[in-house]
C-alpha cells in the first residue's frame, strides 16, 4: 500500500518554486518554457538536459532515494515527485511537511494527466493543451503509416537482472508504431519464456545505462543466437531515457526509435537507435 500525498497543489501560485525529483518532471517544466519554475532537480535531470547545468541549481536525490533534510534544505513551495518510488522516499518527503505533487503514471493517458497538472502549477494551461495536441497528432500520423503493415511480435525489455518488460506506456508506444507488444508490461520474464516466443524484434532500454546496453553479451549470455530476431540482425537498444522517462518529450523520440525499429522501411531512421551488428 503506497503512502499518499500530504498534500498536492491544483492552482498555479506566481513564482512558485519547485523540486524536480524526476527527470519526467523537468522535461515537462522545459517542454511548458517553465524551466524559471526550478529550484532543485536530480542528477539524472542534468542527465537529460544538459542546459540545466548553466543554472548551477542544487542537486537532490530522486523519488527513489531522496531524503526530508535535503527537501527542507532547498526551500521549495512545491515538490513534484513520479515513479518509480519507495516506500522509504515516499516517507521522507512527507517527514519534510512540503506540499507535494505525487505522479504515478502508468499509460499515456496517464502522462497526457500529468502533463496536465504540472501545467496548473506554473499557469501553463494553453502551453499544455498545445503540447499535448502535438503529441496526438504524432500518435495519430504514426498509427495511420503503419495501420495495413504486418505487425511483428515486440519483446522490450526495461531491465535485464531480472528481466522485467518495460512499462504499459511503452506497450501502448509500440502498438502504435506497429509491432504486437510480447508479454505482460511492467512483469518479470525469464530468457526461457522470452527464448520460447521467438519474438521478431528484441528491443533493450534498461533504465539508468542510456544507450549503453551490451546487446552482444546480453545475447550471449541469454543463448539467444538461434532466435529470429538475432539471426535477421532485428536487435536494438534505445536509449533509456527515451522510453522510461513518461513525459511528452522523451516518450516523443522513443516512438520514433520504435517506429525505426519495427517497421525501417516505412519511419525515419531515429539517430539514436543502436542496432546488433550482424
Amino acid at each position: 500500500m503506497s503512502i499518499p500525498p500530504r498534500k498536492t497543489y491544483d492552482q498555479s501560485t506566481p513564482n512558485l518554486r519547485i523540486a524536480s525529483l524526476q527527470p519526467s518532471i523537468t522535461l515537462t517544466l522545459a517542454a511548458l518554457n517553465s524551466l524559471d519554475a526550478l529550484c532543485a532537480h536530480t542528477k539524472y535531470c542534468l542527465e537529460v538536459l544538459p542546459e540545466l547545468a548553466s543554472r548551477s541549481l542544487p542537486i537532490l536525490h530522486d523519488s527513489w532515494t531522496t531524503t526530508s533534510d535535503e527537501l527542507t534544505a532547498v526551500k521549495p513551495d512545491l515538490v513534484i515527485a513520479s515513479v518509480p518510488y519507495r516506500l522509504e522516499s515516499l516517507a521522507a518527503i512527507l517527514k519534510s511537511s512540503l506540499p507535494v505533487l505525487a505522479l504515478a503514471p502508468r499509460t499515456l493517458a496517464d502522462v497526457l494527466h500529468d502533463t496536465r497538472l504540472i501545467a496548473r502549477q506554473v499557469d501553463r494551461t494553453a502551453q499544455a493543451e498545445a503540447l499535448i495536441e502535438t503529441f496526438q497528432q504524432t500518435l495519430e500520423s504514426t498509427q495511420n503509416t503503419g495501420a495495413n503493415l504486418p505487425k511483428p511480435a515486440v519483446y522490450c525489455e526495461e531491465w535485464g537482472k531480472p528481466l522485467i518488460h518495460s512499462q504499459p506506456w511503452v506497450a501502448e508506444l509500440a502498438a502504435v508504431a506497429g509491432g504486437t507488444f510480447l508479454g505482460t508490461p511492467g512483469a518479470q520474464t525469464t530468457p526461457e519464456t522470452i527464448a520460447a516466443a521467438d519474438p521478431d524484434i528484441l528491443l533493450f532500454a534498461w533504465c539508468g545505462t542510456g544507450d549503453r546496453v551490451p546487446l552482444d553479451r546480453v545475447i550471449a549470455q541469454r543463448n539467444w543466437h538461434h532466435l529470429r530476431a538475432v539471426r535477421n540482425a532485428r536487435v536494438y537498444c534505445i536509449p533509456d531515457e527515451y522510453l522510461n522517462t513518461p513525459a511528452i518529450p522523451s516518450l516523443t523520440q522513443g516512438l520514433a526509435c520504435l517506429s525505426a525499429a519495427i517497421h525501417p522501411d516505412h519511419f525515419t531512421a531515429a539517430p539514436r537507435l543502436i542496432r546488433l551488428a550482424r
